[in-house]
């Protein structure tokens, strides 16, 4: 019978040993009782297992409020997995057995999920990223090299002309990838359907005269039905992509946009921080994002080597290369796009480059771009320019020396201290 596992690091005022035992019958047939109905053959067929247990260390104090108290806290990784046949092939079901009332119990004083193992079966019952990569650079013209992108900045507050007027001078900065900031939604000082009216007017227009069609991501977070409207509005209109608050949506969301929609699906992921800041309780990235990949993600992500937020550089070097990795050993590969942003500047590009040993991710710089001293298009050049010095393995500062573009850049945004990733 197949099966799924999740790796947790744990911490238990009773010994991790115990509490995945707890953790593994709250999450399957068991509860705080045995139940007369809960037969041994009941159990065999449909009880989680604990598979692996092994301590890390002991502490005196622990990590995260609890009810229940204990002279020493053991803390360590537990492995536990469920029959596949309990869920079927539900990614939110999925969720909630793995990421459910665990969190809440009180023989455990820390939990983090960290990885989660998919059976063949399960994975190849997902719809996975309909573009990917491949489809992404196919339609954004974009064959070969990075793809450098931007943010509309200020976040809020331009009206859809405001917006078209700015995507106007962008692309003729030679952009690839513009996106909607995820705080700018639907409200009426801003219609999506006005913007994107004025948007595509401005893109289409540009690629009638260049030859080139800018991907511009469209935020169309909403219900569901909204966004399939929205979704056939803007492809109507030529547009080229969608993007969503994959919190906000939801796994469910993603797979009824993934399987509605004809366009790339672009997943930001605002309140990250709130599964990931702290140490004792949350789910890795690496866990998290092969849900979203299997739910229909083609674009993840993956924050941006020294940013402006809390995560250090090995994490988003881990998360950039797990949105490319196998979701599972022998079945498809479902890659998704990482998109490097937070904070980016022509610095941060040939190390982004080094972590993925390729050119295929999307980098979004906001400031910058927007703030170079000659102009947003001196901006998109500079880029370009690192990408070029990246690719032909020449030290940045070197290059910038004969590329006036990128000297402008490299002196106008601080080196940021980077660490080994």
């Amino acid at each position: 019978m197949a099966r799924f596992t999740a790796k947790y690091e744990i911490e238990s005022p009773i010994g991790i040993g115990r509490a995945a035992e707890v953790l593994a019958g709250e999450q399957s047939s068991g509860t705080f009782v045995r139940l007369a109905a809960e037969t041994d053959e009941l159990r065999e067929r449909s009880r989680a297992r604990v598979e692996r247990v092994d301590v890390l260390n002991i502490s005196e104090q622990p990590s995260l409020p609890t009810r229940r108290r204990g002279s020493q806290y053991e803390r360590g990784i537990v492995t536990v997995s469920w029959p596949v046949a309990t869920i079927g092939n539900s990614l939110p079901n999925l969720l909630a057995t793995i990421a459910g009332n665990l969190f809440e119990l009180a023989e455990i004083s820390a939990i983090r999920l960290l990885d989660v193992d998919l059976p063949r079966e399960f994975v190849e019952a997902c719809p996975g990223p309909k573009f990917g990569v491949t489809g992404t650079r196919r339609l954004a013209g974009v064959e070969e090299g990075l793809m450098v992108g931007t943010i509309i900045k200020p976040s809020v507050g331009f009206s859809p002309d405001d917006t078209a007027a700015l995507v106007k001078q962008l692309a003729e900065a030679d952009i690839d990838f513009i996106k909607d900031d995820e705080l700018q939604a639907n409200g009426p000082n801003c219609p999506l359907e006005d913007r994107a009216r004025e948007v595509m007017r401005v893109l289409n227009d540009h690629q009638e005269k260049t030859g080139k069609k800018v991907m511009y991501a469209f935020n169309i977070t909403d219900e569901v039905e909204e966004m399939w409207r929205h979704a056939e509005t803007i492809q109507s209109l030529g547009g080229s992509c969608l993007m969503v608050s994959l919190h906000s949506v939801g796994l469910a969301g993603m797979r009824a946009l993934r399987d509605h929609c004809d366009l790339p699906l672009h997943g930001h992921r605002n309140g990250w921080g709130l599964y990931s800041r702290s140490p004792d309780i949350g789910i890795s990235y690496v866990a998290w994002q092969k849900l979203w990949r299997l739910a229909g993600a083609d674009h993840l992500h993956v924050n941006g080597l020294g940013n402006k937020f809390t995560e250090s550089d090995s994490v988003v070097a881990e998360s950039a290369r797990a949105v490319q990795a196998p979701v599972c050993e022998d079945g498809p590969t479902y890659a998704a796009m990482p998109v490097y942003s937070s904070g980016q500047t022509a610095w941060q590009i040939a190390p982004s480059r080094d972590i993925l040993g390729s050119d295929d991710f999307i980098f979004c710089a906001g400031g910058g771009i927007m703030s170079h001293p000659s102009g947003p298009a001196a901006g998109v050049t500079a880029l370009r320019q690192a990408a070029m010095a990246a690719r032909e393995g020449i030290n940045v500062e070197e290059f910038a020396k004969s590329h006036r573009e990128l000297s402008e850049a490299l002196e106008r945004f601080e080196k940021p201290t980077l660490t080994k990733t």
